[in-house]
């Protein structure tokens, strides 16, 4: 049986790693996935990525390296997945709100690609808020 929510299983991974301290985690590719972790990576909330062959033969990975400040606590503090399956949630672009004051990002789907909320309003598009960020 396949997965019903993918990208909140990803989000999990990298919250319980970042809870472990381990320095990178692995989850199975997917063009959304690789464009949400890049709008990640281009925030300054996480490393890198690279595409990986799996062990097993059974295809794609992505490995994600995690960012840590220099007490080795993780840069992430929070994750959350805020539109799901069973109940999406779509903005537009006067309802985008900042996270934590702003110092938090929210992640959209929208008509031109997976970007940040800052980037969302710049383009003046709304869409689909995949997960938030502090």
């Amino acid at each position: 049986m396949g997965m019903t929510d993918p990208i909140a299983d990803m989000l999990t991974r990298i919250r319980n790693a970042l809870r472990a301290g381990h320095d990178s985690v692995e989850v199975p590719c997917s063009r959304v996935k690789e464009s949400l972790v890049k709008v990640l990576i281009a925030e300054g909330y996480l490393q890198e990525v690279k595409r990986v062959k799996a062990k097993d033969g059974g295809g794609e990975l992505l490995r994600i390296h995690l960012k840590f400040d220099k007490d080795n606590r993780p840069v992430i503090l929070g994750l959350r997945r805020v539109s799901r399956p069973g109940r999406r949630v779509y903005v537009g672009l006067a309802e985008i709100a900042p996270v934590r004051k702003g110092l938090g990002v929210n992640v959209l789907s929208t008509p031109k690609g997976i970007m940040a909320d800052r980037e969302a309003k710049k383009a003046k598009v709304g869409g689909e808020l995949v997960c938030s960020v502090w």
